[in-house]
């Protein structure tokens, strides 16, 4: 039988819709002065992850849409990559989700709690920033004794 804090099961992963990923991916390239994406439909979330992150890198703030669903899609990919719901990952006002193996967290505030902005967690988990640089430059908020992204990462 299985300790039910342990038994953390498969966190489902949600599909992104190919026409939100694309319209995004479109207004981030107009606003960046760039022609609209023409490559394959399965290429999508990486494309709309790089447009974000070079709206970052001339420094611009990313369009809504595009910072939310690059956002997300790292977060889908952290989550097949370490499920669980020990720690909790929150990437304000994005999005938050659950994850890593172990005890699992039931009512209020969890106990791990890893916090940053959308430009910090996507240069994590492309592996532009590691998580040491993150965390001594306070770009990272992580509390709790598994709040500790540094195995998972980059993704």
């Amino acid at each position: 039988m299985n300790d039910s804090r342990e038994d953390n099961g498969d966190v489902a992963r949600r599909k992104m819709d190919q026409e939100s990923l694309r319209s995004a991916l479109d207004a981030q390239l107009v606003a960046l002065g760039e022609p609209a994406y023409d490559g394959p439909a399965s290429s999508l979330p990486d494309a709309l992850v790089a447009a974000v992150l070079t709206a970052y890198e001339r420094g611009l703030r990313p369009e809504r849409d595009a910072g939310r669903l690059a956002v997300r899609h790292l977060l889908d990919k952290l989550t097949t990559a370490a499920p669980g719901r020990t720690v909790e990952v929150r990437v304000p006002p994005y999005a938050a989700v659950q994850a890593i193996a172990g005890p699992r967290h039931t009512r209020g505030t969890p106990p791990n709690v890893v916090e940053m902005d959308g430009h910090t967690w996507i240069a994590l988990a492309l592996g532009r920033m590691t998580w040491d640089e993150a965390v001594a430059d306070g770009a990272v908020s992580a509390s709790g004794s598994r709040a500790d992204l540094s195995a998972h990462l980059p993704l």
